[in-house]
């Protein structure tokens, strides 16, 4: 699957800043934010191609010294569309950002332009002055001529931090976090329906780099059979360069993740899962670790049980599922095929495939269930509920906040198997929902998302098809 892909939202977000700077002659900035792979530097490119307008593109490069990048992007300005003459962009000697900004404010055109910083953070991480010399070029020299300022980065924490109150850019750029492509996009891309999206959805977490590679009409074992014979597949090279470049050493992080991918969703499970011959990580090593990873990192998500109480536990998942699945299964068949197998790596990928995608489905219906029109007009969070003996599981809860619930308006179950949810599934679903803490059996609703249809509907509110979580994402 080749071609630009979806981004049709995001694409008007960015021509209507352009518009902006168009109509009052005056600069505007956006920081756009998003993980590794999920595509921000290709939106980005495809919307200068179609801008009509001159524009530079620089991309920073990791440990480059301030000078190397200063030197770096004077060439890119040298080499872009920006100044009637290149010859009027000079070589500095020892140059450094504020007499960088000072060339480009000589050599932007007086019709609106685009200028693009990619990798932003690595050059905050290269020079402890570059904020204040961005916000100080900025105001003084860029905000005033028609130019767009896009600011791209992978690491989330540090983007957000940019724009920060404490932080020298503060109030001067308009922010969007960019998600994965959704399972509509997928749909329409890859000529799927809406099941098969689904699985495409899960098995590439969404991510531009991946979906590029899977043949039009594929369904996704097909597609994973066809991937195991090839070493260095998309599929096992995008997570596995996403997880070295964020911890590209074996330590304590790496064990944590690999215990959440494993399965491991309990704090006690994983302390013992990444601890050592010593024991189980402690919590004072563990906690602060987590609050890490799920928090500034974002490659750990954390479920809270929903309900009108507070709950307990926790449950952590890895949040991107492509990388889930590497973890899962994908890193165990790429070693197979590195040594030839490929059979015997799609043999261990087939015989995880159906409780791998069981659990990693629910995230992405409880999202659908929050962006649709439902019947309950009241509902802003859609979320699950467990007790601490996980006896029972409710997957769908859905409320008017989260995690402490003011009103509950339905539980739900999502069966996503070969077979239709039956009356056993029925009979399993009301005795676990009178459980759930603030529920009312006589006024809250029962949901059941399925795969493959439905055979027991006697009392059930709202029945969902994969048609019906895909929909959600067109509305």
């Amino acid at each position: 699957m080749a071609g630009f892909i979806g981004r049709d939202a995001e694409l008007a977000v960015l021509r209507k800043r352009l518009e902006r700077v168009a109509r009052t002659g005056t600069g505007a900035a956006l920081a756009l934010r998003g993980r590794r792979q999920v595509g921000k530097s290709r939106l980005v490119q495809e919307f200068c191609d179609r801008a009509g307008v001159p524009y530079v593109f620089s991309t920073a490069t990791k440990g480059a010294s301030p000078i190397e990048a200063v030197d770096a992007f004077l060439r890119d300005v040298r080499e872009s569309a920006l100044p009637a003459d290149p010859e009027l962009v000079p070589t500095l000697q020892n140059g450094s950002w504020p007499d960088a900004f000072r060339v480009l404010a000589s050599v932007l055109p007086d019709a609106p332009s685009i200028l693009v910083l990619d990798e932003l953070p690595w050059l905050a991480e290269q020079d402890a002055l570059f904020d204040g010399a961005l916000q100080t070029g900025w105001d003084r020299l860029l905000s005033s001529k028609p130019v767009l300022l896009l600011l791209l980065g992978s690491d989330v924490h540090m983007m957000e931090r940019l724009t920060a109150y404490d932080r020298p850019f503060y109030g001067r750029a308009d922010t969007m976090a960019l998600g994965p492509l959704n399972p509509a996009d997928l749909s329409d891309a890859l000529g799927l329906g809406a099941a098969d999206a689904i699985d495409a959805h899960l098995v590439s977490g969404g991510l531009p780099g991946i979906v590029r590679t899977w043949p039009h009409g594929t369904p996704a074992l097909e597609f994973l059979e066809e991937e195991c014979g090839d070493p260095a597949a998309a599929l096992f090279g995008v997570p596995e360069a996403s997880l070295l470049a964020e911890f590209p050493n074996p330590d304590v992080s790496r064990r944590v993740i690999e215990a959440v991918g494993a399965g491991d969703r309990t704090h006690a499970n994983i302390a013992a899962s990444a601890g050592s011959r010593d024991g189980a990580l402690p919590s004072g090593t563990l906690s602060p670790l987590l609050r890490r990873l799920t928090e500034e990192k974002r490659i750990i998500a954390v479920d809270e049980p929903l309900s009108a109480r507070p709950g307990k536990p926790a449950l952590y998942r890895i949040a991107d599922s492509n990388l889930r699945l590497y973890l899962a299964a994908l890193r165990a068949a790429h070693e197979q095929a590195r040594r030839g197998r490929p059979e015997a790596g799609f043999r261990i990928v087939r015989r995880r495939w159906t409780s791998w995608r069981g659990r990693a489905v629910e995230p992405l219906v409880r999202q659908a269930l929050e962006r649709a029109d439902l019947p309950w007009p009241e509902v802003e969070a859609v979320g699950g509920w467990w007790n601490r003996r996980f006896d029972p599981e409710v997957d769908l809860v859905g409320a008017d906040r989260a995690p402490v619930a003011g009103r509950i308006a339905f539980a739900g179950s999502v069966k996503w198997l070969a077979g239709p949810f039956d009356d056993h599934d029925l009979a399993g679903l009301r005795r676990a929902a009178v459980q759930v803490p603030g529920l009312d059996p006589a006024a809250a609703g029962l949901v059941v998302v399925s795969l493959s249809g439905v055979q027991a509907r006697d009392g059930v509110d709202l029945v969902w098809t994969p048609e019906d979580v895909v929909a959600a994402w067109r509305s």
